[in-house]
């Protein structure tokens, strides 16, 4: 008599995404708080270099140069918002266990699957476009390279990428966080010798009726506020928090949807000072000097070092601008990685999808560089913003859907107050992105 065939898994499971590194760093049951939230401090931070990315940089500088400190609050409200939906992202892979591509090949028919796929993909090229563009642009200005052999060494970085992976997702962390804290620094240093009036900084902080009644102004915050939300950064979070391994019945989800959150929040928090400082640095060297014309980032390193008096100062603006361009690079690829993965169930070496993603950002940066020359590079960094903004809704609402249902979430949905506020959020930056999509077209 045969043996019976064995039962097919059920039509749910699933593999995790970052395979090699699921449920790896350990979380200890025991201790104080403060070593728990370092167990879990890092994934809030791959989370972060996304809201500096070069992509953002052209927006903040036009906004300080032009405006001085009043879209200072608009940076705020740009951070608070996306620290509502980094939250629910990171409470999707917890409570789940399921990253945001995963959660919509199980929720969605397979051609709204595929077509959210196909969109996501779009929205990661364009992501990887800003960030061969800005680290081609610092290159040339640091090294003098032309922009178009820049471009293409940027190919270059997926080994740095393999060999990080070869020695651990922590040091990777460890690599993401060092980074940021050289981008930090760098601007402290502009900070200190720029001058900028700290009454006039908290000022800005303040929102001004004018930003609605400019139009030239209210067309900047929104491209301010419409750029800060990054769609590949929802599918990457709510894959990285699984690397850490916590107890999974209700109250260690519970723990660690409290430690993820608040280390998105903190991170979050040091995105919020650099992109502030950015348009700070912008306002106290630029526009209080009557250049209200500065956007294009060669210009702003250009004119930093003859203006602030200090020879350091468009030295140090071009190594922060390497090292956001390098950081991108790194969670661009696991961002790219998690998507293929989630949506498809797609397995291949790390190394090929890091070319591959690549090779679609570099073959239209050299084209456009080598047709238009330098300036037509940031006319290209505008366009993927573009496609970042267009893509955008498909990320942002499954996302808030998925959350609130209590069945896919074990018993762990977002509560009430704050589901209503990320409808609220997802709103305010679904139409934001389209009032600035609807102006680039025209």
């Amino acid at each position: 008599m045969s043996p019976p065939p064995a039962a097919a898994p059920p039509a749910d499971t699933h593999r995790p995404s970052l395979e090699e590194v699921h449920r790896s760093i350990a979380v200890p049951v025991r201790g104080g708080l403060w070593r728990r939230l370092f167990a879990f401090a890092g994934p809030g931070y791959l989370v972060a270099v996304g809201y500096m990315d070069p992509g953002n940089w052209a927006t903040d500088l036009a906004g300080g140069s032009a405006y001085g400190y009043a879209l200072l609050s608009v940076v705020l409200a740009a951070s608070l918002m996306a620290m509502v939906l980094q939250a629910l992202a990171a409470r999707l892979g917890i409570a789940a266990g399921l990253d945001l591509a995963q959660a919509c090949r199980r929720k969605c028919p397979p051609a709204v699957n595929f077509a959210l796929w196909v969109l996501c993909e779009l929205a990661i090229i364009a992501c990887d476009l800003a960030e061969v563009l800005g680290t081609a642009i610092a290159l040339q200005l640091l090294f003098g390279l032309p922009l178009i052999v820049g471009v293409c060494l940027t190919a270059l970085d997926v080994m740095l990428i393999l060999l990080l992976q070869h020695y651990g997702f922590r040091r990777l962390e460890a690599l993401i966080v060092a980074l940021l804290a050289l981008i930090a620094g760098c601007f402290l240093f502009e900070l200190i010798v720029s001058h900028p009036s700290l009454a006039a900084v908290a000022g800005g902080l303040v929102p001004s009726p004018r930003i609605v009644t400019d139009p030239a102004m209210l067309y900047l915050a929104i491209g301010i506020l419409g750029a800060t939300v990054m769609p590949h950064n929802l599918y990457l979070h709510s894959a990285v928090v699984q690397t850490r391994r916590f107890a999974e019945d209700e109250a260690g989800k519970r723990a660690a949807i409290r430690m993820a959150t608040i280390d998105s929040n903190v991170a979050l928090t040091l995105a919020l000072f650099i992109n502030g400082a950015i348009l700070v640095l912008a306002a106290a060297t630029f526009h209080e000097a009557g250049r209200t014309d500065v956007a294009e980032i060669g210009d702003a390193y250009r004119l930093l070092t003859p203006m602030l008096g200090s020879g350091a100062a468009s030295l140090v603006f071009a190594v922060a601008l390497l090292a956001s361009g390098q950081n991108s690079t790194v969670t661009g690829t696991l961002a790219g990685q998690v998507v293929a993965e989630g949506f498809l169930d797609l397995r291949m070496p790390l190394w090929l999808r890091r070319l591959a993603t690549r090779a679609l950002a570099i073959v239209p940066a050299v084209i456009v560089v080598a047709a238009m020359g330098d300036r037509g590079a940031t006319s290209l960094l505008v366009l993927s913003q573009v496609v970042l903004s267009m893509q955008l809704p498909f990320a942002v609402v499954p996302l808030v859907l998925f959350t609130g249902d209590a069945k896919l979430m074990n018993g762990l949905p977002t509560p009430r107050w704050l589901h209503m506020l990320a409808w609220a959020v997802a709103a305010l930056v679904i139409a934001l992105n389209a009032v600035l999509l609807a102006g680039l077209m025209l």
